[in-house]
């Protein structure tokens, strides 16, 4: 909306006003030649003063008249000035001593600039030829104060008319890998423009009472206002108050926040320029839809609709007088605040003003008070929320929040919205079922292993719901992983000797530790299992084994292994035990899926890369992803921005590479992928057909679950993708103690999975070369025999396969053992 100057007649103005306004723009058009002439044009004139000599005799006699009185004059000032410093020393022992300090220094001045004047006064009587050199030195002096002051105070003045001509500061947008819009950050801009005829009277006067109750009186500038203002910033030291609507507007439109004597007084000299080009009503129209509400609202009909889902039309007086209260401090006062009780004690401050300036009466205002503001609550019309705000923060970090408001920045991520979308409906269709549980959230996370694209990211059941904290992003918040941190724990145990065929026997334990009580882990199914070889007892997730194996390499191994990993949480291990294995030290997802990843990719750990690129607001692209061979659609022609970009571009001042680093070896993580894939390994736990067996497809999977029941994991991967997903409850209250990684989050993710796998296919991974395969005896680890009923194919890192043969004796003793462990557990009910 643009405002048409509308100059005003002479006469409906102050003379000062005219003289102001004409000499001040004479001197923003004045240039050094002119100022060149000017001298000359002083000089001349000089001469011609000196026939006015003789009249200056007759001024000189009552000046020197007027300097012989000059010192009792002061004297007389200094005597009231002290009374005026008693009553300051009682107040304020500090005002005291800067007045004194203050006051003396007037005094000197005072005495030196009557005994300079009566001195100069009788040198100009004696010597009437130097009556034009003072003259011409005074003239000269007060021009070379104008070009100061012009220099200082009116050089580079922005026009008033950029108030009818302001453009919108630029909107980043958030785009999906597929140029879908996800969301827009914009900043002073979230407005609609309304005309003064439209905006109620009551909204009006609930402004002017408390911004301005001067403003259709005062010519830009109030003299009170500035008065009081002063009073105010010499007594506290700080510089603030005093601004009229007019100055506000200059401020927000045309100048900088800065906190300056410069600025307020080129504040002042634009608010009467402002008063001059436009009329009354087209400053407070101007005010009302360029002011600030809080947060991204701006302007009085967008937070009529925020706030309170209203067209400004339809306000009454209580909604008016709150309204108009939000701009005197919009972070403050924001409804959306933590404390929105401010805004109500501030909507009682302008009905008091209304009524002292007889806008209304105090019976109505008591009737306003009585009415309820009923606050919408936060909408915003977002795809992929928690997505998005994970963008903003990284945005955030690498350019800064006025970058990302007001850049323009247009910004390709990596997510596909399509996948987002049937991620996001498992989620949430699967915590709807799952209430009986006491589930109350769920998380999902979606990525490639090999790129470390984030495809999909869901961090609550509903971002949008505030019972149950749902703008809370469990994907990186901290929380125990429960037995799904286990793999970091045999990546280390096989790094240092031990196989997959490795014996461990999982029977009752006790560990003591100086300084700590004994500690004896259990399996969650509260039962032995004997002697088991490693595959089992991590496909089985068996709690007692991977304790005892973590006892064997000692924890700070598995700490070292988690960082190469990508875990950055474990920072002082001195914090951690043997527990550690089973989940006691806490991670983010996003972490966590890092880590499968360097399993998934061979030991080459690739961090997470959720953005494609970034083209600036020109369309000239400052950072691209290269570990993609995606080709990214140009920009929508619905964003107002040219769809051939890249033919104009500049040169690219940023590429972001895959940066793969080597997490653990190849031979170590191709076995690690293998047991977890191994459907057999985990039927002892979980049975042959469970949620970790995506049909047709072999999967690598792991879940956890916390010993308190907070949090339940699932985390899976093909070469090709990884899925992430996580239940539990934002509040720390336990779940049911029948909930599991079976029954929470694993269907979760085995629908994701089956999505993404939707077709029949053969993964081939090669076999790294310092991996061999041998037969083997699952029941003694060693190579089999004749009498072994299991003979298995496993696989071993070269030099690390069994060279002894299993006999029968073994076996059969082996097998009574396990019988016997089998029996007592089947007569005791329950893990001794």
């Amino acid at each position: 909306m643009s405002h048409p100057s509308s100059t005003k007649k002479e006469g409906t103005r102050p003379a000062w006003s005219r003289h102001f306004i004409f000499v001040l723009r004479v001197l923003r058009g004045i240039g050094k030649p002119f100022f060149l002439i000017l001298v000359g044009f002083v000089f001349l004139l000089s001469v011609a003063l000196l026939v006015l000599i003789r009249s200056i005799k007759a001024s000189i006699r009552m000046l020197r008249f007027m300097s012989k009185y000059l010192l009792q004059f002061s004297a007389k000032l200094l005597h009231f000035l002290g009374h005026i410093s008693i009553i300051l020393i009682k107040t304020s022992r500090r005002f005291l001593e800067r007045a004194v300090t203050t006051l003396l220094t007037v005094k000197n001045l005072l005495l030196w600039t009557g005994i300079v004047l009566r001195r100069l006064f009788v040198t100009i009587i004696r010597f009437e030829h130097l009556s034009v050199l003072v003259i011409t030195i005074t003239v000269v002096t007060i021009a070379i104060s104008l070009i100061y002051l012009w220099m200082l105070i009116l050089k580079d003045l922005p026009p008033v008319t950029a108030l009818a001509n302001r453009q919108p500061i630029l909107t980043t947008r958030i785009f999906d890998r597929n140029g879908k819009l996800l969301y827009k950050f914009f900043k002073n801009e979230n407005r609609t423009l309304i005309p003064l005829s439209d905006i109620p009277l009551s909204v009006r006067q609930a402004t002017i009472a408390i911004e301005d109750k001067d403003f259709y009186s005062h010519q830009g500038i109030s003299i009170r206002g500035v008065a009081r203002s002063m009073w105010k910033n010499l007594s506290s030291g700080t510089l603030s108050g005093g601004s009229t609507i007019t100055q506000q507007l200059v401020k927000n439109v045309l100048l900088s926040p800065e906190k300056t004597w410069r600025r307020k007084i080129r504040e002042a000299i634009l608010a009467v320029d402002v008063e001059w080009n436009f009329s009354k009503d087209q400053i407070l129209e101007m005010y009302l839809n360029q002011v600030p509400f809080g947060g991204n609202t701006y302007g009085i009909a967008e937070a009529a609709e925020t706030y309170l889902g209203k067209q400004v039309q339809d306000l009454n007086l209580a909604e008016a007088a709150y309204l108009a209260g939000l701009p005197a401090s919009p972070t403050e006062l924001s409804p959306y605040g933590t404390n929105p009780q401010l805004a109500i004690i501030r909507q009682n401050e302008v009905l008091d003003k209304m009524i002292e300036n007889n806008f209304i009466t105090q019976e109505t205002a008591e009737r306003a008070r009585r009415v309820v503001i009923k606050i919408l609550p936060p909408n915003t019309n977002i795809l992929a929320p928690h997505f998005v705000m994970y963008i903003r923060d990284i945005l955030n970090e690498k350019y800064g929040s006025t970058i990302v408001e007001q850049g323009g920045l247009q910004v390709y991520t990596s997510l596909d919205l399509d996948i987002q979308e049937v991620v996001q409906k498992q989620v949430t269709e699967e915590i709807n079922k799952d209430r009986f549980l006491r589930i109350t959230n769920g998380a999902a996370l979606v990525t490639k292993p090999q790129t470390g694209e984030v495809l999909a990211m869901v961090g609550s059941r509903d971002y949008f719901d505030t019972l149950h904290q749902g703008n809370v992003n469990a994907t990186v918040a901290l929380r125990q992983p429960g037995s799904a941190i286990k793999p970091i724990n045999y990546a280390a145990a096989l790094a240092n000797g031990f196989t997959a065929a490795t014996i461990i026997p999982d029977t009752p334990v006790t560990f003591r530790i100086p300084g700590q009580p004994p500690y004896s882990p259990t399996n969650y199914d509260r039962r032995f299992h004997g002697n088991i070889p490693l595959r089992i007892a991590l496909g089985s997730s068996y709690n007692i084994p991977a304790v005892k194996v973590l006892s064997a390499i000692g924890v700070f191994r598995m700490i070292e292994q988690g960082k190469k990993m990508g875990i950055t949480t474990w920072d002082d291990p001195s914090r951690f035990g043997l527990s550690l294995t089973l989940g006691g030290g806490e991670v983010r997802m996003t972490e966590l899926a890092v880590a499968y990843g360097s399993i998934a990719n061979l030991g080459l750990r690739v961090d997470l890369h959720p953005i494609l690129r970034i083209d600036d607001s020109r369309g000239h692209t400052i950072q691209e992803f290269t570990c993609t061979d995606t080709r990214l659609p140009p920009p929508s022609t619905s964003t107002g921005f040219s769809t051939n970009f890249m033919e104009n571009s500049t040169p690219l001042r940023e590429k972001v590479s895959c940066e793969k680093q080597f997490a653990l070896d190849p031979g170590v993580a191709f076995i690690l992928s293998d047991i977890l894939a191994d459907n057999s390994a985990r039927t002892p736990a979980f049975g042959p057909n469970s949620y970790l067996v995506v049909p047709n497809q072999r999967v690598s999977v792991k879940t956890g679950t916390t010993n308190d029941l907070r949090d339940n994991w699932t985390i899976g991967f093909t070469p090709n993708f990884l899925v992430a997903t996580w239940v539990g409850n934002f509040d720390g209250s336990p779940m049911a103690a029948v909930a599991s990684g079976i029954t929470g989050a694993s269907p979760i993710w085995n629908k994701i999975m089956a999505s993404l796998l939707n077709k029949p296919h053969d993964i081939l991974v090669a076999t790294p070369a310092d991996v061999v395969k041998t037969e083997i005896c699952p029941l003694t680890g060693t190579l089999s025999c004749a009498q072994c009923p299991n003979k298995k194919t496993e696989y071993f890192l070269s030099g690390t396969a069994p060279t002894t043969i299993c006999s029968e004796g073994d076996i059969q003793r082996i097998l009574q053992t396990k019988q016997e462990l089998e029996n007592k557990q089947n007569s005791n009910g329950s893990l001794n």
